[in-house]
This record gives C-alpha cells, structure tokens and sequence, in this order.
C-alpha cells in the first residue's frame, strides 16, 4: 500500500475526520473550564486593604434606606418625557412640545 492510499484511507475515515476533534474539544474545554473557575477561587482569597474594607462597610446601601429617602417625595407633578430616538437630534428634542416635533418630520 502507497503512502498516498494510506492518507486517502485515513480522510475517508469518519472517526478520524469527526470523533477526534469533538473528543479533543470536549477534553480540552474541560481543562479551559478547570483554569477559569480557578481564577474565582483564587480571587475570593485575596485580602483587600483594611481601610477600604471599612469604607465599603460604611457605604452600606440598603433597600430600607433608600426607601425612607424617596417615601415623601411627591410624584403628583411627574411628568413623562421621551427620550430621542437614534435618528433624532437630543438638543431638539428635550422639553419641547410634541405637536411641533410632528410638524417637523412631515
């Protein structure tokens, strides 16, 4: 058998032409996965400095306290404004009435 029956053997072959990169991917994602999910670890065990460990504390905001900020504020004088949209100028678009804005796209 020539060298070249050989390699055209080996083509044709299924196994080879799939199975082989499928079970290289499979073994290869899971050392991938194993050195990514150890970089997770390992940053959980990493110190942070003292004091900004203490300013991290201070700043402690919870749902409670923002909610005692907004509890009296009174919403009766909301108004809705749209945004621009992608083709639309903002400058032109903010605070102004929305019959003029129909008047200038026509």
């Amino acid at each position: 058998m020539s060298v070249h029956a050989v390699m055209r053997a080996l083509r044709k072959n299924k196994t080879l032409r799939y199975g082989v990169p499928m079970l290289l991917l499979i073994v290869g994602g899971s050392f991938g996965l194993r050195e990514f999910s150890q970089i997770r670890y390992d940053a959980v065990k990493i110190k942070i400095d003292p004091e900004l460990e203490k300013k991290l504390k201070m700043n402690k905001v919870s749902l409670e306290s923002e909610y005692e900020k907004i509890k009296d504020s009174a919403f009766d004088d909301w108004k809705n404004i749209r945004g621009p949209r992608p083709w639309e100028d903002p400058d032109l678009l903010q605070g102004q009435n929305p019959e003029i804005l129909k008047t200038k796209t026509t």
